[in-house]
């Protein structure tokens, strides 16, 4: 399967998309992570039967799609209304299609922020390493209990500034730990020799990322709690703080219940009980300053959560099934492939080509 590019007016804004398989193949809405693109779907589309029709846009802020601000108290939902206006754009989609949404990390949340505001036309959610439903950064419990009444998350100011530097001045080298190369091979991925060829085009996506207030990190404003710092109002990661992104309740209401998949791999260093993107954990470990210990500022436990809430989900009349794939990182779809494929194609009820 390849694909071709397509440029969209939805939302008020010019999406890129990318289009592959028939108008009137089985619907499939691929949403990709944060700092990336639709490119990262890209060495998984050659996997794909030719019987589906894949649709994987540029969120705002990445790829070729506008550079759009992102208004962080709205959880996400600034991505998933971009999402949704493409689900009835013409020449994306057959009119009335219910697609299979798979998102990652981020567009994990983003489509399950699609579910709980159209669930009637979503057919299924294949969730790949996503966000947990209470956000990413700050809270303690499986139920997303804060550790304080007003902490909101450490948003934009938990970003590395050495790396949004070298996002910025699109940086292609490998001379520090925080260069996006090295940030794809180290945290992306378990096993850097899984991107083979495919390096460059994905460090590529990466640069893509538009950064500043408004996008990617986003505002960081000060917080009397340890870090220092709290989600501020505007931006790409104040947007996954748990104080503006916490859809749990709404996920486990949603009067119409699709199957859903979860994907993860158990050596994920972003999405996981032991984050080493979480300022928490790596107090925890000594690595940042005046961490104040786990009873006031534990790591979160994020795979604990999604499971929590999914298995709420399933006894509201849902199904999950969680599938997680040893010695895999943050992307499946490029560590393991074929698991993945066959993960998609059974949630979207296609037989696997002979």
């Amino acid at each position: 399967m390849r694909s071709a590019r397509h440029t969209v007016q939805a939302n008020g804004i010019t999406q890129a998309v990318r289009v592959a398989g028939p108008p009137d193949g089985v619907p499939v809405l691929l949403v990709h992570g944060n700092v990336s693109s639709s490119a990262f779907w890209e060495p998984l589309l050659p996997r794909l039967p030719e019987t589906l029709r894949v649709v994987a846009p540029d969120l705002r802020g990445y790829g070729e799609t506008d550079t759009a601000p992102v208004d962080a108290t709205r959880g996400l939902g600034d991505f998933a209304d971009d999402v949704a206006a493409l689900l009835d754009a013409p020449g994306l989609f057959a009119p009335g299609s219910r697609p299979v949404v798979v998102g990652h990390s981020l567009g994990g949340g983003v489509a399950m922020r699609l579910l709980v505001d159209h669930p009637e036309r979503v057919a299924g959610l294949l969730l790949e390493a996503p966000v947990s439903p209470y956000g990413f950064g700050g809270t303690r419990d499986l139920d997303g209990t804060p550790t304080t009444p007003d902490f909101a998350g450490t948003g934009a100011g938990g970003a590395n500034p050495d790396f949004v530097a070298r996002l910025a001045a699109g940086d292609r080298g490998a001379d520090g730990p925080t260069s996006p190369r090295n940030v794809l091979r180290a945290a992306y991925v378990a096993d850097p020799a899984s991107l083979g060829d495919d390096e460059d085009l994905l460090l590529e996506s990466m640069l893509t990322t538009a950064t500043g207030d408004d996008n990617y990190p986003g505002t960081a404003v000060a917080s009397a709690h340890w870090p220092g710092t709290a989600a501020g109002r505007r931006g790409v990661l104040n947007t996954l703080a748990p104080a503006h992104f916490r859809l749990a309740e709404e996920l486990v209401a949603v009067p119409v219940k699709p199957p859903v998949t979860w994907v993860r791999g158990d050596a994920d260093v972003i999405v996981s009980d032991t984050s080493l993107f979480d300022l928490a954990y790596l107090g925890q470990l000594g690595m940042v300053p005046g961490w104040p210990g786990a009873e006031q500022c534990p790591p979160q436990p994020m795979l604990g959560q999604t499971r929590a809430v999914l298995e709420r989900y399933a006894a509201a009349g849902g199904t999950y099934r969680e599938v997680a794939l040893p010695g895999c990182g943050h992307s499946p779809h490029l560590e393991r492939p074929a698991e993945f494929v066959a993960e998609l194609l059974a949630l979207a009820g296609v037989a696997a080509p002979a």
